[in-house]
């Protein structure tokens, strides 16, 4: 693990004649690119911080920094000055995509170790070499899906539920169910691919 580069969060206070936050807010809701460009300056590396001290790794916080301002650009047009501030907003979608990516993170070493263990018993020839290998990728692309999808795609394969089961015990309807599924396994069949 690399050790961090600043230990004190950076300052977002706007320099000495840089715009302030109501022309930065109106630059972001009209689309103006120039206007994005100093809010990323200007609240970049509090968001790269965050996601460095959550996640511990320099490359996931570029990664997770990269997402929460492609994040904000697309949804640009959902951000509402009067329910907060522009830096709140930014810190909002971040703290998101830190959650999701601990739970990816989780998700993937759960897996690995259940095909480890599971592997373990096995004698290994070319059969069961090739189905540990099938198994580490089936795993490996379930923990790429959104979680929603995980969950019921993994009742499905896993425990034998069948969909109507996982609308009682997960409490979604029954419809959502469907659709996580079907999704699911397209978007499965597309990462297997």
């Amino acid at each position: 693990m690399s050790t961090p580069i600043r230990s004190v969060p950076p300052d977002v206070s706007p320099a000495p004649g840089t715009p302030g936050d109501d022309h930065l807010v109106q630059g972001l809701l009209d689309g103006d690119e120039v206007a994005f460009a100093a809010i990323y300056r200007r609240w970049g590396a509090l968001v790269h911080t965050m996601a460095w001290r959550a996640l511990g790794d320099t490359h996931e916080a570029e990664d997770i920094t990269q997402l929460v301002f492609v994040g904000a650009w697309r949804g640009r047009a959902g951000y509402r000055p009067d329910r907060g501030s522009l830096g709140a907003w930014l810190v909002g979608i971040a703290r998101r995509k830190i959650a999701d990516a601990l739970t990816a993170r989780t998700s993937r070493t759960r897996l690995m170790e259940i095909a480890a263990r599971d592997a373990g018993g096995l004698r290994h020839g070319p059969a069961e070499a090739e189905a540990i290998v099938d198994r580490v990728l089936v795993l490996d692309a379930l923990s790429r899906l959104p979680v929603h999808q995980q969950t019921v795609l993994s009742m499905i394969f896993y425990e034998g539920l069948t969909q109507a089961e996982i609308s009682v015990r997960t409490g979604m309807p029954l419809g959502t169910v469907k659709s996580h599924c079907r999704r699911g396994m397209n978007r499965l069949r597309s990462v297997i691919e």
